[in-house]
């Protein structure tokens, strides 16, 4: 076995142990692009190892997504199959678990009328409330990972000869998820437990707001009572401990839905289902987005912003300073679930329940009237930088810096024991902790 292969199958091996945390008897579901086929296999291969029961794989071409775009009929786009909806809901209510390699080309719908897009998106959306409540609510261990396919190593390494790029690409997956550590899985843990250190710190704050200052960037965020900092990974209802982005720099909470005023700039490119958003800024007032504008991809904002009424609301704040591994390889991915961690982010659209004491039992009148922000969207997008500067405001009106030129000024204490992170081998079930 070379050296490559190796790395494949260590990789392999950490999304089955770390990211879904795969325990016996459960079914796995795994979406892979078809060019990523050797490495799916890989996973399949670990999956049954881990014990899984079934493993289905949902093979996804961007040539036919193409196709359907250039060809279909205008009442295409508004449908969404039933069949599929209720497929991942049923995987969800039978304790399954979700693998996805997301990796998006860039340019997929370069050319292709917007509307269509923002209408097939909205429908798959409509469909799949049900299984994304399920999602959002940790009723299912998901992880969304990366792999290359040759659009996206072509759009991010465009600066190396086209036969180094797919490479080049191998390599960062492999860096950006400690792959190349000796030891992936117990790399894994020790970051893992880094960054519940940083959200325990946040919760003992108990900051009622963050003040964000940066240039184009003047923005005052309240976080509701009862908010919640969490970070690496999250329980599933059954007590499974699973990393549901991988790779994670961020620790993250929930903003006060109504509480939101000021202007904010984003830093870095927005992929928004293969239509790219340069240069967003966003005008907010008692939380809502009152005026907005883009460089380039104005009309995909605007219609992501016309998605429904919590789409033009925050639900997701997120902090990852400006030296975390992923912004030191000092490169754009054009890909969310990367670059949302070389920068701290907001997301537009629903909330996480999971972000507020007791938010997963609440239903969704009862998430709003808490503050938290429902939607049939969530879409990150970037604002940090090294001249990003937050200052927090403690419950008794004291302010103080949280980060300063895009990083934090302070030394996060120790963790004591029972604080450390979950296990990430398989675990018998256990209660919920919260």
């Amino acid at each position: 076995m070379d050296h490559f292969e190796q790395m494949l199958e260590k990789y392999a091996e950490l999304v089955i142990k770390v990211g879904v945390n795969i325990q016996p008897g459960q079914v796995l579901l795994v979406q892979s692009p078809l060019e990523t086929v050797d490495f799916t296999r890989q996973i399949v291969s670990k999956a049954y190892e881990a014990g899984a029961k079934y493993v289905q794989v949902d093979w996804d071409d961007e040539k036919v997504t193409r196709i359907r775009y250039e060809q279909a009929p205008e009442d295409s786009f508004a449908y969404y199959p039933k069949w599929q909806a209720d497929m991942m809901e049923q995987l969800a209510e039978g304790g399954g678990a979700v693998l996805h390699i997301k990796v998006p080309d860039p340019e997929l719908f370069r050319g292709i009328d917007s509307a269509k897009v923002s209408t097939a998106v909205k429908a798959a959306a409509v469909a799949r409330e049900k299984y994304q409540a399920y999602v959002r609510s940790n009723k299912v261990s998901w992880s969304l990972i990366k792999a290359p396919t040759r659009a996206w190593a072509n759009k991010v390494y465009a600066d190396l000869p086209e036969e180094e790029r797919v490479p080049a690409m191998w390599e960062a997956v492999f860096r950006m998820n400690r792959v190349d550590s000796g030891d992936p899985v117990e790399a894994w843990r020790d970051h893992i437990a880094e960054l519940k250190k940083r959200q325990q710190y946040m919760n003992d704050k108990r900051y009622k707001s963050l003040h964000y200052r940066a240039p184009g960037t003047d923005l005052r965020v309240e976080m509701p009572e009862g908010h919640l900092w969490l970070g690496g990974g999250d329980l599933k209802e059954d007590g499974v401990y699973f990393v549901a982005n991988m790779p994670t720099e961020e620790i993250y909470t929930m903003p006060l839905r109504t509480g939101v005023h000021g202007t904010v700039s984003s830093t870095l490119p927005l992929n928004l289902n293969g239509r790219l958003v340069e240069g967003i800024k966003l005008t907010f007032k008692d939380g809502k987005v009152t005026e907005y504008d883009a460089v380039s991809g104005r009309e995909h904002l605007t219609s992501l912003l016309e998605t429904d009424e919590g789409a033009s609301y925050l639900g997701e704040m997120a902090l990852v300073p400006h030296d975390s591994p992923i912004s030191l390889m000092n490169r754009v991915f054009y890909n969310t679930g990367v670059d949302e961690n070389a920068s701290c982010h907001f997301a537009l659209g629903s909330c996480y329940p999971v972000n507020i004491e007791g938010g997963t039992k609440l239903s969704k009148e009862e998430l709003l009237a808490k503050g938290g922000n429902v939607s049939l969207t969530h879409v990150d997008f970037m604002i940090g930088s090294d001249q990003l500067d937050i200052d927090g405001e403690l419950p008794d009106g004291t302010v103080e810096p949280v980060f300063r030129a895009g990083k934090q000024p302070f030394a996060v204490p120790t963790a004591d024991s029972s604080r450390a992170a979950p296990a990430l081998q398989p675990v018998p079930p256990q209660p919920r902790s919260m």
